[in-house]
């Protein structure tokens, strides 16, 4: 296949007259008995039919035209899957967490929308990646688009997507509540990330959001584990995309992908596999072991925000450090005790003078951590700076991740294991091992002043952080737990947090700034 002055394809093919009779814009250069060199415009719905015809490796459009706006280059893998989102209106980019989807489909949709294909698009995700991964992004590729999200109070919403805006960020939960406006909205391609969320026909973010997609809707649905509890994933999935790739009822889907093997007991057919991968096309997948030119470390972040009983005692807090700052100067010993109880609060325990523990609702940050686990095939890795907190989050993934992976917790077999400081050095030794050579645990939870040095986890390619902590070395040191050594896949680092205080202590550790020598400028900057 050779493309002439970016304009036009050359090729040999057997097609040469299904080709001329459907493509207007192409010719016969010459015969060579049954076969014919040909040469095609090269444009969209050229490509499109030569595609159809199964003829091999036709390169689209995007590759050539389109200018790659941006502040980066984008690696090769993502100028792939662009294009291969470009050729097609409905399919799946199933490619690992961490691997630049984001930014794929940003610059596919914005070639579209230059083209006039598409007009306006709808992103659909968790509330965590709204912002900080699709709003940044967009910002950072696609900059000369007009982006909104539409969040808060259903008004708010409504004004959002009857806006100027071309591309609209909503949250799954957020459709029923503007699902009218959304469909006049003029949405004709709409992108679901971390899509697993509607796997279930019956919920209601399935039926809002099938609701939305007719015959002409461009629809990409992007999760790097499409089946990641069970084969039975695969059909939601597939019911939006093509629906008649599954069966009409769930029951028969079931069946060829399941064995029942008592009244409750099901289980994965030998082939579950391959039915599922057949199902769930067309899709495309790289995995950050064949991105040989990303990072071998990268950084996301997911914004959860505090919950109302969290805000307001952090605003109590930030008040009487405003009042402090007004009467007296302040220490740094002070400063650094009241900065560290906005940590807690934000984290979800604060810890009283007198020992007692103020619990917190740390829902919402579960949520957006479980969202980071089944977004991976492989082990996690969550550094959690306060004990009280690792022993509350411990409890609720051992009921949550059970369900996930098929495990029971309890001794010999759990799916979620701890290090902290009150951990015995050979049962610390132990986890290490299992961690590093078992199936489970999965997850593994860590105090990172207990596992900061001379450790080694690198069967976890992503680590979480449950909140900052106030050390650039002790930062440093935990991501290399994973980054190290022996680690054979590129290592994603998730960066929660929720208030103002948490966004500042990882702009320092970014900049590999202690927050000890900075605990009075950071005083004035919470306080401001």
């Amino acid at each position: 296949m050779e493309i002439i002055d970016n304009k036009a394809l050359v090729f040999v093919t057997r097609k040469a007259a299904q080709i001329q009779a459907l493509i207007p814009r192409s010719t016969v250069l010459e015969q060579r008995g049954d076969k014919a060199k040909v040469m095609v415009f090269w444009g969209d719905d050229e490509v499109r039919i030569l595609r159809n015809l199964r003829i091999k490796d036709v390169p689209h459009p995007i590759l050539g035209r389109y200018r790659w706006p941006g502040v980066y280059t984008p690696y090769a893998h993502q100028r792939v899957t662009a294009a291969f989102l470009a050729a097609h209106p409905r399919c799946y980019n199933l490619s690992e967490a961490g691997t630049g989807k984001t930014s794929a489909a940003a610059w596919a949709a914005d070639y579209l929308m230059t083209r006039k294909i598409i007009k306006r698009v709808l992103v659909v995700c968790p509330v965590s990646i709204m912002d900080t991964a699709w709003r940044a992004d967009l910002f950072r590729t696609v900059m000369h688009r007009q982006v909104a999200i539409a969040s808060g109070t259903a008004d708010r919403r409504r004004a959002i997507i009857g806006g100027p805006y071309e591309v609209v960020i909503i949250n799954f939960d957020g459709i029923p509540t503007v699902h009218k406006e959304l469909r006049a909205g003029g949405f004709d391609l709409i992108i679901v990330d971390e899509a697993n969320a509607i796997k279930n026909v019956s919920t209601n973010r399935w039926k809002s959001l099938a609701s939305l997609v007719d015959a002409a809707t461009w629809l990409w649905l992007m999760t790097g584990t499409p089946a990641a509890q069970s084969p039975e994933d695969a059909y939601g999935l597939a019911r939006l995309v093509r629906p008649d790739s599954v069966p009409r009822y769930f029951g028969a889907f079931r069946d060829k992908v399941m064995r029942k093997v008592t009244q409750f007991k099901w289980v994965p057919k030998d082939d579950a596999k391959d039915t599922v991968f057949q199902t769930l096309q067309p899709a495309i997948r790289f995995t950050k072991a064949e991105c040989l030119d990303l990072p071998d470390l990268v950084y996301t972040t997911r914004e959860v925000p505090l919950t109302a009983q969290q805000q307001t005692y952090y605003e109590r807090i930030r008040k009487n450090m405003v009042a402090m700052a007004a009467g007296a100067e302040i220490t740094a010993v002070n400063a650094a005790g009241l900065l560290n109880k906005l940590l807690q609060i934000s984290q979800g325990a604060a810890y009283a003078e007198d020992g007692d523990v103020v619990d917190f609702d740390i829902g919402p940050r579960v949520n957006a951590l479980m969202e980071t686990i089944e977004a991976t095939d492989h082990k996690v890795i969550v550094f959690v700076p306060y004990r009280h907190v690792l022993e509350k989050l411990e409890e609720e993934l051992n009921q949550r991740i059970v369900r996930l992976i098929g495990a029971s917790s309890g001794t010999g077999s759990y799916a979620v294991a701890s290090i902290h400081g009150g951990t015995p050095a050979s049962e610390r030794a132990s986890l290490i091992k299992q961690f590093q050579a078992d199936p489970n645990p999965r997850v593994l939870l860590i105090i990172p002043q207990a596992a900061a040095h001379g450790i080694t986890l690198t069967r976890a390619d992503t680590v979480v952080w449950w909140g900052p902590v106030p050390s650039a070395e002790l930062y440093l040191q935990g991501n290399a737990r994973a980054h190290r050594a022996g680690q054979t896949n590129k290592v994603t680092v998730v960066r929660l947090q929720g208030s103002a205080v948490e966004r500042k202590v990882y702009a320092m550790l970014d900049s590999k700034v202690d927050f000890h020598g900075m605990t009075a400028e950071l005083f004035q900057q919470v306080i401001a």
